[in-house]
């Protein structure tokens, strides 16, 4: 082994470093593929190359000789054992083209020997590559894409080609691919076909195999020139009379010159390393024409074969054989309908950068608020282009060197039409993408800093900067909003902590003050609460954490993000609906039965309580109906349709009443349902986005460059609580009348659910729906957040927050506007127009790069309408598309063979609106007429004294 590594050497340096360059290969090629399919007319993307099998079949056998060589005996290849396989001869071609074309031909094998245990072998008709590496492979399959004709090929051989790699190389690749693709072929039976590339054999060390026709293999008549399907007819009369018969050999690795693994251009020649017959491939007479041979090809044609397909002891070797493993699993998983390329059309590419240069510019003196609103909408659509280039930062661990892997099944039906309970398998490519336990990703580089964790003192900054003295509404906005958004970041984000006492962290408190950390415990001079767990890796430090819920917007609050806690929420006789008493979530050892249940108020159980309900009338619905729908697959369907229903409530209702001004209006309705039809705006859109002209639903999944996933500093800007007012008042809906008062501790925790039995969802929405949310600024952090109990200690939630932030590399105020290409303030004043609070951050730090990022973004003056500040609005401009966007249900299978054509109906007809008036319809004249129902609703004016009302 110590040999092998000393002559495979990584492009760029290292593995990490070479990944990322195949990466970008492995992207090109699904372009490739995207281009061929345009060029033929193909209703579906093929393979990269071999596309047109001749034939292809599972009953062959494989049988290594019994008197193989000591040496060769290693794992699968022993004396006498024998294995079923699947082959596929081909032509290598990216195009269905003619057989009599010039062209080279292919053998797949897929070696069967256990459950858990296949060897793929993949080889061509011809003993070396065209390309030395992955970098001039690929960059002949982007020249050659498409070439199906004599004159794109000469196009694509003279000119694009030596564009590309020069003119020497491409001289070379070009004889290379002439040399192979004008041979006359009149068999596939009589070709002898080569890996080209070297695998390892074990403790034989590396090896190049080849399969060659057996020695009595019988002749073939001359080849047409004018079948085109020639070859497979030829082998079907052939199968028809006998078995077809291959010796598969193998020629050992001598020295790196002789015998070069790292360059496939170079032939390991016979008198250097011997041809030594191994096994024989025998597959049986048949005749394949038949439906069930016929069944076996279309099967077969699904398969993904990969060289990497195998185990360690025989995985490949060398570079090309490295790009391999990326590029086929991407190549095949954007063919299968796994994975999506979405290509920029040339205008919008081009267009994009005068585009984003002007708005650049613009943005030094006219911030894109006060344009006009066409304009204002363009500058929004550069800055989410310059934010997709730079601010998605890939945090996956990812697998470098490559490693070998058993074959991949088939995926499930299920699987792709429904959402599973942790949020796997969305991404048909990559299951693990956004599902619970992936890490949150970074919009910028973080910045972790210990030294810095302390300073300044975490509760001097809460005590000066954010404690609220007195309340201050939103009065454009209801509590409805505030309970809303913590609904939604319940679905979207959870750092899981230690267990309390297991491992904490400490802030000292400023002199003279101490705190009580446990209900009933003594006075501390630290401040103590629970760490969250991070994902610790070699030499970095722990600012990776795993989300306990998943990243997709898939209704995880109400339903839970694993199986046991979503089969526990749902009727206990298999029904669809979610378990509820009269109409209220169950009861659990006093905390609520639902999907997240963590910092319960009964705002939050009014919402999950609502979208619960509306689970079960979306069952009863599809039931109606759907008569013969079995009620696993109506909770399924129930769950799409409420989750997507869920976002667009937030895309198109939510999102503008927090965010008022007539731009942002139309640019979430654009996300949603495309531009306003007017010309203008089509023409623009067509012109700079124009994959986003239908809405983002009617798209295809795009990840913009990084696995999707949510980010630590998305989680930062929704740290929305000072949102929370202090004491609510309970409200009768019919006569107005006060029923009671209460602070914010006799509304959560255990208290919620007595509570809103008590007084019942349409007096609870009411209440909620008339009284305004404190506003997202300095000094109005909630007092009830300040001394708050919560799973055994007592913590003050703004401090958390604080100290969460800094300990997870988020950066600081400064570093966050610059890192979302705002200019850096230079002057405390620059950040906040109000005379007391800049005295009071000066007071606190020492410059303005001290200053916290959730200090800096509630202190900033926000937009005209803006609930909240502008740097925090970049990361959603970002985010709020990106979620939609990457997500298979809201995008490629968002449509009625998935949702149902009622569920569909669904979501497009309904709103927070009419979900309410579902539920509660006393509540329909309250609401109001042309706002949102998350704008304050009207309040009815008490008379008389009715006494309690009649609860729901």
């Amino acid at each position: 082994m110590h040999e092998i590594e000393q002559y495979e050497e990584y492009v760029g340096g290292s593995p990490e470093a070479e990944r990322l360059i195949f990466e970008q290969l492995s992207r090109d090629l699904l372009r490739v593929q995207l281009k061929v399919k345009e060029r033929s007319g193909s209703a579906a993307v093929q393979r990269t190359f071999h596309a047109k099998a001749v034939v292809s079949v599972e009953n062959a056998r494989l049988r290594f000789h019994d008197d193989l060589p000591d040496a060769l005996r290693t794992g699968f290849a022993r004396p006498g054992a024998e294995y079923p396989v699947t082959v596929r001869l081909s032509n290598a071609s990216g195009v269905r083209q003619p057989d009599f074309a010039p062209d080279l031909r292919g053998a797949a094998l897929r070696v069967q020997v256990g459950h858990h245990e296949t060897h793929d072998l993949l080889m061509t008709s011809f003993p070396v590559s065209h390309a030395r590496n992955a970098r001039e492979f690929v960059a002949f399959a982007k020249a050659m894409a498409g070439a199906d004709s004599r004159l794109r090929k000469a196009f694509a051989f003279f000119v694009k080609l030596p564009l590309a790699v020069g003119w020497s190389t491409a001289t070379r690749m070009r004889r290379n691919v002439v040399a192979g693709a004008r041979r006359t072929v009149r068999s596939l039976a009589l070709e002898t076909y080569w890996s080209r590339g070297a695998i390892l054999w074990g403790h034989a060390g590396p090896v190049r195999y080849q399969l060659r026709p057996a020695a009595d293999a019988p002749p073939a008549p001359d080849p047409s020139g004018t079948d085109p399907d020639y070859l497979r007819r030829e082998l079907a009369d052939r199968l028809s009379q006998t078995n077809l018969v291959f010796e598969l050999c193998v020629q050992r690795y001598v020295d790196a010159k002789r015998t070069p693994i790292e360059d496939g251009a170079a032939e390991w020649k016979e008198e250097d390393a011997p041809v030594l017959p191994v096994a024989t491939l025998t597959i049986p007479r048949q005749d394949i024409a038949t439906a069930e041979a016929r069944a076996a090809a279309s099967r077969i044609d699904q398969l993904a074969f990969n060289p990497w397909n195998t185990t360690d002891a025989f995985r490949p070797l060398g570079n090309l054989n490295r790009a391999r493993k990326v590029a086929y699993e991407a190549s095949s998983a954007h063919r299968l309908g796994y994975r999506f390329v979405t290509v920029e059309p040339r205008r919008n590419a081009v267009l994009g950068v005068p585009l984003r240069a002007v708005f650049r510019a613009v943005d030094r003196f006219v911030p894109w608020h006060r344009l006009p609103t066409r304009l204002g909408l363009l500058n929004l659509m550069a800055f989410r282009q310059t934010l997709r280039r730079y601010n998605l930062i890939d945090t996956d661990t990812h697998e470098a060197p490559p490693a070998a892997q058993s074959a991949p099944g088939p995926i499930s039906e299920e699987l792709r039409a429904r959402r599973t309970y942790d949020g796997s398998w969305n991404d048909l490519s990559a299951p693990r993408m956004g599902a619970v336990g992936s890490v949150f990703g970074r919009n910028m580089p973080p910045v972790y800093r210990p030294d810095l964790f302390d300073k300044p003192n975490l509760v001097t900054v809460s005590r000066q900067l954010l404690h609220r003295d007195r309340f201050i509404p939103a009065t454009s906005l209801n509590i409805i909003a505030a309970a809303w958004i913590q609904f939604q970041v319940h679905d979207w984000v959870d750092h899981k902590r230690h267990p309390v006492g297991e491992k904490s962290v400490e802030v000292p408190l400023p002199p003279g003050m101490t705190w009580q950390n446990t209900p009933g415990g003594g006075p501390e001079k630290v401040m103590r609460f629970a760490e969250n767990e991070a994902v610790h890796q070699l030499g970095q430090p722990p600012i990776q954490f795993p989300n306990t819920a998943s990243h997709w917007w898939d209704g995880s609050e109400v339903y839970g993000a694993t199986e046991s806690v979503a089969k526990s929420l749902r009727e206990p006789d298999g029904r669809a609906e979610l378990r509820l008493e009269d109409g209220y979530l169950p009861n659990g050892n006093g905390a609520p039965l639902t999907g997240f249940r963590d910092n319960w108020w009964f705002g939050l159980s009014a919402m999950t309580t609502l979208f619960a309900r509306e689970h079960n009338a979306v069952c009863q619905a599809l039931r109606d109906e759907y008569p013969q729908m079995s009620e696993d697959r109506i909770y399924h369907t129930a769950r799409l349709v409420v989750a997507a229903l869920i976002a667009k409530i937030h895309t198109v209702e939510w999102t503008p009443a927090i965010l008022a001004t007539k731009t942002i209006d139309i640019a979430l309705k654009t996300n949603w349902q495309g531009p306003p039809k007017t010309w203008l705006d089509q023409l623009g859109m067509w012109l700079l986005e124009a994959h986003d002209l239908g809405g983002i639903p009617k798209t295809m999944p795009d990840h913009q460059g990084a696995p999707y996933c949510l980010t630590e500093e998305f989680t930062t800007v929704y740290r929305m609580h000072p949102l929370i007012p202090d004491d609510f008042e309970i409200v009768d809906h019919r006569f107005g009348h006060r029923l009671d008062t209460l602070a914010f501790k006799d509304v959560q925790g255990t208290a919620a659910e007595p509570l809103i039995r008590k007084t019942g969802l349409t007096d609870t929405l009411y209440s909620l729906g008339i009284a305004n949310p404190g506003a997202i600024t300095l000094h109005n952090y909630p007092r009830a957040l300040q001394a708050f109990e919560r799973d055994g200690e007592v913590i003050d939630l703004s401090v958390v927050d604080l100290a969460r932030t800094r300990r997870r590399g988020v950066p600081r105020y400064n570093d966050f506007r610059a890192g979302l290409h705002k200019p850096r303030i230079r002057r405390f004043e620059e950040l906040s127009s109000d005379p007391e609070t800049v005295a009071r951050l000066k007071d606190v730090y020492r410059s303005v790069d001290e200053i916290d990022t959730m200090v800096g973004l509630f202190a900033e003056n926000p937009p005209k309408g803006f609930g909240f500040s502008d740097t925090a609005f970049r990361i959603f401009i970002l985010m709020a598309s990106r979620r939609l966007q990457s997500d298979r249900f809201l995008t490629v299978d968002f449509r009625p063979e998935v949702y149902t054509p009622l569920g569909m109906d669904w979501v497009e007809r309904n709103g927070m609106t009419s979900v309410i008036q579902r539920h509660c319809p006393e509540l329909a004249s309250f609401l109001p007429r042309t706002g949102s129902a998350f704008a304050p609703w009207r309040a009815v004016q008490p008379v008389g004294n009715h006494g309690d009302a009649d609860r729901d």
